[in-house]
Parts: structure tokens; C-alpha cells; sequence
């Protein structure tokens, strides 16, 4: 929000405030200024002087002398370029000795030997940002309307001699989005009185023809018309121009502008129809159909869907309600019967509506804050006043209004035990209620407790908390004592999920892989190349209004997200990738959404090209399944869970069905591991890639050990080998568990250390040897011991897997 110091100090007086000590305080009190900036861009020694001859000069074609009154005691001859100078023009006159922006100085000259004394200027020697002039002065020289006075500073006519205070303001701020606003602000800072914009306006006798009906009651609250008939459209003049520009609005004509203008002091979004184009003078506020379309004032066709708050009259469309007008009815030089709106629509329809549209004006931001309902009919009537005085314009006695909902006050009450004990203050109620009565907060008190009525302009403020805040501002954060927090003080920790995502993140960065921070957000296509960890049957969710196609629906499963990021390596020759990512995932079974999907954390893996790089130590070695699972076993190892077993799956989509397996704790199923689908490779143009991916809730359950140390061991362990023939089919996993089971507690790990097929083998058959190591933890083991358990283990195998020892 740009504020105009001279504006401002219309409704308050600042005469003992400069703009930098202004901005101090209102920064100081909660309502931050960014910057504090001249209008005047380096201008001085400039005047308004009138143009009483113009002729052609007698060495060049492109030059024009000009006899100037510029108000001095001697008319001024002036060599021009420009080629819009003309006599009987009132322009901006630099005199001699003047000075401009970019270091430029007038002095007396010759331009093929004819002497100027000055220059006339144009916007942008003047250091004025000419996209906010009309078209006409944006090229060649400021021509100025004719009742500009002839020798009065240039400065000040063009209002160059006022500071500009930048707002920084807050989403809940939105009463500083106007003049008004920030007045009151000011004036409870200062401690001074507002003082509000008088509203004179002349009614005629002839009744308002206008009919207003609201068809979309939960859209819009309250309308107001005026009628206007005997407009003049015209230029606006000089000072409503120059306040316009000061905050950055470029100027059109007398009734766009005072519309422009009221938002700007109100923070009231108005608009004016041309009457003409109005069929019956009948207004309507209705949702559009499914498909309708408006042609805007920017001149785009707008495609209009079933939630979008139109203003019509019963044959068509006039505006896009809150956003913007539309072409069909536009203010134009011919425009001499006016409607004037004055509404209020909920904040979230204008929002949604400029979201769908793409479109953004300072009509949208002051409706997607809030706007203050009690000032809607005010802000129409100011309008309709400053219109009649600067368009010469009849007003049709009466406002045609209709009102579906009346604006409600709100009503909270603080003490002053909560005040001090939230400030750590020991002010009194004689403190207290000054501090309501400069925010013009009406109240009542009773035994140090206040019930304030909080003004509907002051939306943001609901709760108690926010009555406290607003003490806490005026009476000065530097005021406010520092003190030490009181209470009981508990020592902080981390939950069991929060360890484990932080030993799963530091152990996967320890084996070698990068984190990834991907977008949970897919294209429709890439949600089915890869399996989630769900039994159910899930629907992907989709977004309302996405940004793109591209980010249109929300993940089920991390793996889409990895693959596109070791795409975009390989894209850039980066062709050795291992990442992982903690993140969420979304479920739903419901094709349209009654209820929040749910969300699951997964930790998912995918790594590509070489493990190992080749160099003159060693081969090079290329990423394998068994890479992808040394991770996870490694992984699930730090995290304490026991007896995991792999079953290999051949069903799971967008997985190798030959390598890939399921990661199992008991009975819990962790998530799986195996390489990417060809088909799914193919897609990403990627090469070989192997994944992995587990349910971070299973992993808590499972992971009941983490953190507990075994003592070390006083005897010593006895190890056993046994080879094994059996058929191919048989998966190692089943005689591991077939092993744990026969061998019982002096078990204490078995390893496969050797697979052969081959010679003296059965074409059918594989020969499979495990490691046993065998310990007692309070005694050394006897040989009979040791017999009766490799005996019963390879009973065990035998009947359960049709196992037999290899000769």
C-alpha cells in the first residue's frame, strides 16, 4: 500500500510529524514501512508557463521557437524538439539555472544560433513514470489543461512535493489497505482526532429508475445503485491525478477515476456502468452458467464456470463481480447516464473467481482481505458526491439497494489480569482505557474489564489475545519491561518417530545416498508407475485449481518422484545416482473426496550406474538388486528389526517381476525392494535402476530394539557349515527360517555363503551352504550339544525343504 503523505494529513494532522519520523512510529507500532520515498525525482526551478507563439525555427526543420509566458517579468524565447508544441498550450517550463533528474542544468543557450532561455519539458524529464499518463503525454512535451495557473511551481501543481510511505502490511492488516485506515492508524498513534471526508451531494427531483435483485444471496451480502444522468466524461483534475499517480493508478476519466479514488480512501472496490447499455435499468447478481462468457474491459474473452458471481442486467452479462467490468458497458467518452455499484461480495468467491480467471487487481486484494461492510453504502455515497462535482452530473433521488445480510459488530472482552500477565506489565485501567479510546474502539468497563465493540473495519481483531495486542501496540513495545518466563519448564525430546526419521536419514547419508526433497505433487500418468506400500485400493487425489498438468494430483507412492530426479541427473550426464526421500504419501478410496485423504510417511531409495566407478585398484561395479537390498538390510539392522525376510513378488506394479521381493519383520509387511520395470525405464529413459520403499510406521512397530546393546560375549561361539542340495526352486529365505526354527536359542547368526550350480549337481538341483555360529552365553559348548543341534537342523530341513547334506 502506497500512502501519500499530504493525503494523509487530510484527515489527520501531521504538522509536527515529518514522513521519516511517521514512518518511525507506524513501523514502531506494528505497521511496517518498507521505504519512504520524494515524489520529486530532483525537479526545482521549474514553472507552468503558456505557449503565445510557435514557429517553425529558420536552420533546422525539426526545431520550434516559442515565445513563452512564464509568469517572469520577460516572455521567454524557447528552441523546442518536440513535435506536439503548440501555441496556446500550457506546458512546464525550466528556467534558467533549473534543475532536473540525471544531474541536468539549464542554462542560457544557443540552438543554431538561436538563443533559448529554458526548456520545456516532457513527463520523463521530469522524472515522472509516464505508463501513468495518458497516451498523449507519454510522447513529446506535458501539455497541461488550460486552468493551470501561468507561472506557479511546477512542484507543487504536479504534487511532486509529497512523500510517499510504502507499506509493508500483513494479510491481517487489510484495514490499512485505504487512506481511512491508515488515518485511524495514525491517529491513534498520535493521539489525534480523524477527520472524515465530508459527502455533499445534490439529489434532483426525478426518483432513481434503477431495480437491484440479488439471486445469489451466499455471494453477496448488499448492493447499492445510484443513477446519474447529464455526465460530462472528462479529464480529471490535476489534484485527483496527481494523488492517483502518487499511488501508482493511472488516471482515465472524471467518473473512473473517483471510482479509483474512493478505493484508494475507503478500501472500497466500486464501479461504474454506462447507463445505456443497461437493458431496463435492472441490475441482477447471479452465478454465471457453466460456459458463459464476458468480454472484460481488458478486451479478453472471459470463459466463465458455475462458481463465478456475475452482475447482469435480464439479457447480459456487465461485469465479473469484484473482479472486473465488462466491455459492454464501459465508461466512454459518449457515456452520459451513469449506474454507480456500490456491493459486497464474500471475500472467498472474488478470490476463487481471480485464481480460476488469472487475473489481478487492486480491486481482488482488497476483496480476498476483507472489506468493511458498515462503509459499503458511505463509500458509494463519497463516490457519488465527488462524480456529480467533477462531472456536472444530475443524481436520481434515492439508492436503489438490496441487502441480504446486515453487517454484525464483533463483541470481546479482556481483563486487565490477562492484559499484564500476557505482557508482563503492571499497568492500570487508567492506562488501559485511553488506549481504546485513541482506536476508537467503543467500550464498556466494569471492576477492570472491558467489553469492546470492535469496529467492522478492524476485522482481524476477534479474540481477547487481539484486544491485548492492540494495547501492547500503543502502548509502546519499548515499553514493555523484560522478564523471565514463569511455569513449570519441561526439558524437550524427540518422539519415537522423530528418532527413527533421524537415524534413517543419518544411516542412508552414511551408506552413500543424497537426500532428495521432491514435489508431492505428479502428473496423472506418473501416479501409475509405481507401487505404494497400500493393500487397499486407492484413488489418486486431484487438485481443484493446479498450477499445471505437469503438478496436478497428489503422490501415492515416493518412487514417481525419485525416478523423475535420477532423470534429470541423467539428462545432465550425471549418470551415477543414489538418493533417497522421507516423505508423504496420499490415500483415498473415494473418487470424490467427503473426507481428508490420509497420509503416510514412506522412505523410498532408487539408485543407477555404478556402485563402485572403475579405477586402477579394481573392476568397476554396476548398481544390482543386491546392492538395493544390502541398503535396506543395512538400514533395518541400525533400526534393531530381527528376523526380515524377503518373498519374492512377480505382481507388483511398475517393478521387475523377476527381481523384486517384499520386505517382511514377522508378520509385518515393511514395504519392498527390486529395479524398476524396463517398461517404466523406458518411460523415464533411464537405465538399469533398483528402488525401495517402507512404511515408516511399520518400521516403529518393528523396531523394538533399536537403541539396546548385547553384553560381549564370555564364551566362545562354535561354527558349523552345512551344504546343501536342493531343488532350484526352493528360495533361500525358506531354509534360513527352517534353520532358526530347528536350531532354537544357541543360534546366533546363520549366513548363506555360497550358491553353485554345475557339475556333479542335478540339472534341477543347487547346491546352498550356510555359516551356523552356535554360543551359549553363560558356558561353554560340548561337542554332544553341538552334534544334537546340527542333527536336528538337518532333520528339520529335510522334511520341511527335502533338503540333503552335499557329500
Amino acid at each position: 500500500m502506497k500512502v501519500s503523505y499530504q493525503w494523509l494529513s487530510e484527515y489527520v494532522d501531521l504538522s509536527d510529524c515529518t514522513p521519516q519520523e511517521l514512518a518511525e512510529k507506524l513501523t514502531r507500532s506494528g505497521v511496517e514501512v518498507d521505504a519512504v520515498e520524494s515524489r520529486n525525482a530532483g525537479v526545482s526551478g521549474c514553472v507552468i508557463g503558456y505557449v503565445k507563439e510557435r514557429s517553425k525555427h529558420p536552420d533546422a526543420d525539426r526545431l520550434n521557437v516559442c515565445i513563452v509566458d512564464a509568469g517572469q517579468e520577460q516572455d521567454l524565447q524557447i528552441v523546442c524538439g518536440a513535435p506536439n508544441v503548440d501555441k496556446g498550450q500550457k506546458v512546464i517550463v525550466a528556467l534558467i539555472g533549473a534543475k532536473l533528474p540525471g544531474g541536468l542544468n539549464i542554462k542560457r543557450s544557443k540552438l543554431r544560433g538561436v538563443e533559448s532561455q529554458g526548456m520545456i519539458c516532457s513527463a520523463k524529464e521530469l522524472g515522472l513514470n509516464d505508463k501513468l499518463l495518458a497516451k498523449d503525454q507519454q510522447e513529446g512535451i506535458m501539455v497541461l489543461p488550460e486552468d493551470a495557473e501561468i507561472g506557479m511551481d511546477a512542484v507543487s501543481y504536479l504534487g511532486l512535493d509529497d512523500s510517499i510511505l510504502e507499506l509493508g502490511l500483513t494479510p491481517n492488516r487489510s484495514d490499512c489497505l485505504s487512506m481511512l485506515g491508515v488515518a485511524y492508524e495514525v491517529g491513534a498513534i498520535l493521539g489525534k482526532e480523524v477527520l472524515l471526508p465530508q459527502i455533499d451531494l445534490v439529489e434532483s427531483d426525478e426518483q432513481n429508475p434503477l431495480r437491484v435483485k440479488i439471486d445469489a444471496s451466499a455471494e453477496c451480502y448488499q448492493y447499492h445503485g445510484r443513477h446519474f444522468k447529464n455526465a460530462k466524461i472528462a479529464s480529471s483534475p490535476q489534484w485527483m491525478k496527481n494523488r492517483l499517480m502518487a499511488a501508482g493508478v493511472r488516471p482515465i476519466n472524471n467518473v473512473v477515476d473517483v471510482t479509483n479514488y474512493v478505493l484508494l480512501e475507503y478500501g472500497q472496490p466500486l464501479h461504474a456502468f454506462d447507463a445505456g447499455q443497461v437493458a431496463d435499468r435492472s441490475i441482477i447478481v447471479r452465478l454465471a452458467q457453466e460456459g458463459e462468457t464476458l468480454v472484460t474491459l481488458d478486451d479478453q474473452e472471459r470463459k466463465l464456470d458455475a462458481h463465478t458471481l456475475l452482475i447482469t442486467d435480464p439479457t447480459k452479462g456487465l461485469a465479473i463481480a469484484g473482479v472486473m467490468g465488462g466491455a459492454n458497458s464501459e465508461i466512454t467518452g459518449e457515456t452520459t447516464e451513469i449506474i454507480l455499484e456500490a456491493a459486497w461480495f464474500t471475500p472467498k468467491t472474488v478470490r476463487r473467481t481471480a485464481r480460476s480467471l488469472g487475473m489481478r487487481t487492486e480491486g481482488c486484494v482488497r476483496w480476498e482481505k476483507g472489506v468493511d461492510q458498515k462503509r459499503v453504502q458511505e463509500a458509494g455515497e463519497r463516490a457519488a458526491s465527488l462524480i456529480q462535482k467533477l462531472s456536472g452530473a444530475t443524481i436520481s433521488k434515492g439508492i436503489a439497494s438490496a441487502v441480504e445480510k446486515e453487517p454484525q459488530a464483533a463483541v470481546v472482552s479482556v481483563t486487565l489480569a490477562k492484559i499484564n500477565q500476557h505482557l508482563g506489565t503492571s499497568m492500570v485501567a487508567s492506562e488501559v482505557s485511553p488506549i481504546f479510546d485513541r482506536l476508537q474502539f467503543p467500550y464498556e468497563t466494569a471492576n477492570d474489564s472491558w467489553t469492546v465493540t470492535v469496529p467492522t473495519r478492524r476485522g482481524d481483531v476477534t479474540l481477547p489475545e487481539d484486544l491485548v495486542e492492540e494495547v501492547a501496540r500503543l502502548y509502546g513495545y519499548d515499553n514493555i519491561p523484560t522478564s523471565l518466563p514463569s511455569g513449570v519448564t519441561s526439558q524437550g525430546f524427540l518422539t519415537p518417530e522423530q528418532q527413527l526419521r533421524r537415524t534413517i536419514r543419518r544411516h542412508l547419508i552414511g551408506v552413500g545416498l543424497n537426500e532428495a526433497i521432491s514435489y508431492a505433487l505428479l502428473h496423472p500418468d506418473r501416479v501409475e508407475d509405481a507401487a505404494g506400500l497400500h493393500q487397499e485400493q486407492v484413488k489418486p487425489v486431484a487438485l481443484l485449481m493446479p498450477m499445471s498438468e505437469e503438478r496436478s494430483v497428489l503422490r501415492t507412492s515416493l518412487i514417481p518422484s525419485l525416478l523423475e530426479t535420477i532423470a534429470y541427473n541423467k539428462n545432465r550426464q550425471n549418470h551415477d545416482v543414489g538418493i533417497f526421500e522421507l516423505g508423504r504419501v496420499f490415500l483415498s478410496t473415494e473418487e470424490t473426496l467427503t473426507q481428508l485423504p490420509e497420509e503416510r510417511l514412506y522412505v523410498g531409495g532408487a539408485v543407477t550406474g555404478q556402485w563402485i566407478p572403475q579405477n586402477w585398484m579394481g573392476a568397476k561395479q554396476a548398481v544390482d538388486f543386491y546392492q538395493a537390498k544390502g541398503i535396506v538390510d543395512s538400514l533395518l539392522a541400525r533400526l534393531g528389526i530381527q528376523n526380515v525376510q524377503y518373498k519374492a513378488v512377480s505382481d507388483l506394479k511398475g517393478t521387475h517381476p523377476g527381481r523384486t521381493a517384499e520386505v517382511w519383520a514377522q508378520e509385518l509387511r515393511l514395504g519392498y525392494v527390486g529395479q524398476t520395470h524396463p517398461g517404466t525405464e523406458k518411460a523415464y529413459d533411464l537405465n538399469e535402476t533398483y528402488v525401495f520403499q517402507l512404511d515408516v510406521a511399520k518400521l516403529v512397530e518393528a523396531a523394538t530394539g533399536m537403541g539396546f546393546y548385547n553384553q560381549l560375549p564370555k564364551f566362545p561361539a562354535v561354527t558349523r557349515d552345512l551344504a546343501l542340495v536342493v531343488d532350484r526352486t526352493v528360495p533361500a529365505g525358506a531354509l534360513e527360517a527352517t534353520i532358526r526354527e530347528a536350531a532354537g536359542e544357541l543360534l546366533e547368526s546363520v549366513t548363506l555363503f555360497d550358491v553353485y550350480t554345475g557339475e556333479r549337481i542335478a540339472s534341477d538341483k543347487k547346491s546352498m551352504a550356510f555359516a551356523l555360529v552356535l554360543r551359549n552365553a553363560e558356558r561353554t559348548l560340548q561337542d554332544e550339544e553341538i552334534q544334537q543341534v546340527t542333527n536336528a537342523v538337518i532333520e528339520a530341513l529335510k522334511v520341511n525343504t527335502g533338503a540333503e547334506l552335499r557329500m
